[in-house]
C-alpha cells in the first residue's frame, strides 16, 4: 500500500507546512489562511486514504461527512474570527447593505 503511505506522508507534510506558515506570517488575518489550509489539505488526504484503504465502506463515508462538516464549520469559524480580529483592531464597521 504505497499510495496509502504517500497520502499519510502528504497529510503530515501539509500539517507541518501549515505550522511553518503560521509561525512565519505576522498578521493574525494571514494566519487564518494557514489554519484553513491544514484543515482542507490534511482532511482531504485522510479522506482519500480512508477510501484507498477500505473502499466505499461505512467508515470512509463517515470520514467524508466529517470532512465536509469540518470544511463548512471551518469556513464559518474563520469568518467569525476574522470579523472579531477586525473589530478588535478598531477598524470602522462596514455596512452589510
Amino acid at each position: 500500500m504505497i499510495l496509502l503511505s504517500v497520502l499519510l506522508v502528504l497529510m503530515v507534510a501539509a500539517a507541518w507546512l501549515g505550522c511553518a506558515g503560521f509561525a512565519r506570517l505576522r498578521a493574525p488575518l494571514d494566519r487564518l489562511h494557514c489554519v484553513a489550509f491544514v484543515n482542507a489539505s490534511a482532511g482531504l488526504c485522510l479522506t482519500v486514504a480512508a477510501f484507498v484503504a477500505d473502499g466505499a465502506s461505512a467508515r470512509s463515508l463517515k470520514i467524508l461527512l466529517i470532512l465536509l462538516a469540518s470544511l463548512a464549520a471551518g469556513a464559518v469559524q474563520s469568518h467569525a474570527v476574522a470579523r472579531a480580529l477586525v473589530y478588535r483592531a478598531g477598524h470602522p464597521k462596514q455596512d452589510d447593505a
